[in-house]
């Protein structure tokens, strides 16, 4: 059975994939920066998951991955969750940096850290990362956020070009979700095209297992997207309340 590390397991979306996993008895190893609710899990699943408190934006965040993957007992697929973004109208440049040494700064230090144990064994790995549908345009209302999913793509774009040209048994997904009701969402507000996490959960869970390059959660994003991208900058700089809703 394969092992599936998953960082940023504490609430929303990795949560419920971890919970997911852990009761249809897949080995899990789950970290987020709060681990009371992992420990809770852990009572829940003790056959299942072992847990670990990781903090990517420090320096010693892949240490500590190194020893959770020690007392899962190995890793066949890491699955990095672990994100913030924040409403941030009047721009406080402290929220902006906020999100950018997490989602940024974070996020290439655990999967850098996620490659290398993978090169270093014979039969690979998968990485698996889930990003957003934010990254595919600049977006007004989310400028730190949007722009850290940007990152993200072209972060494991590189990636892939340096697993193909090693020829590396390495495979990468992108995972890219549309809004998806969880408590980062504000609960007064609809979004267009949200979906329930109940919904959202077996799509994920899909392509970890299946693997494809790109996924997109709600079908119909991965259309929303390519409609997006094809919008003309010189347009695209007058659509300020259209990018608030993507």
């Amino acid at each position: 059975m394969k092992k599936i590390v998953i960082v940023g397991a504490s609430s929303g979306i990795g949560l419920a994939v971890a919970e997911a996993l852990a009761s249809r008895g897949v080995k899990v190893g789950l970290a987020s920066r709060k681990t009371h609710v992992l420990h809770e899990l852990q009572e829940k699943y003790p056959d299942a998951v072992v847990y670990r408190q990781i903090d990517v934006t420090t320096t010693t965040a892949p240490k500590h991955l190194e020893e959770l993957v020690e007392s899962l007992g190995g890793m066949d697929i890491y699955v990095h969750i672990a994100g913030i973004g924040h409403s941030n109208p009047d721009m406080d440049p402290a929220l902006e940096a906020d999100v950018v040494n997490t989602d940024c700064t974070g996020f290439a230090r655990m999967i850098s850290a996620a490659y290398r144990y993978f090169s270093a064994r014979p039969e690979g790995g998968s990485i698996v990362a889930l990003t957003s549908v934010a990254g595919v345009r600049g977006m007004a209302g989310l400028p730190a956020y949007s722009a850290s999913k940007r990152f993200d793509y072209t972060y494991l774009e590189a990636l892939d070009q340096k697993i193909t040209m090693l020829k590396q048994p390495i495979t990468l997904t992108d995972i890219r979700p549309g809004w998806i009701r969880t408590p980062l969402l504000d609960p007064d507000k609809l979004y267009p095209m949200e979906i329930k996490l109940d919904e959202a959960v077996p799509q994920i869970i899909r392509a970890i297992v299946r693997r494809p390059r790109y996924a997109y959660v709600g079908p119909r994003w991965g259309a929303v997207a390519a409609l997006v991208r094809a919008i003309p900058p010189c347009l695209w700089r007058r659509l300020g309340n259209l990018s608030g809703t993507l």
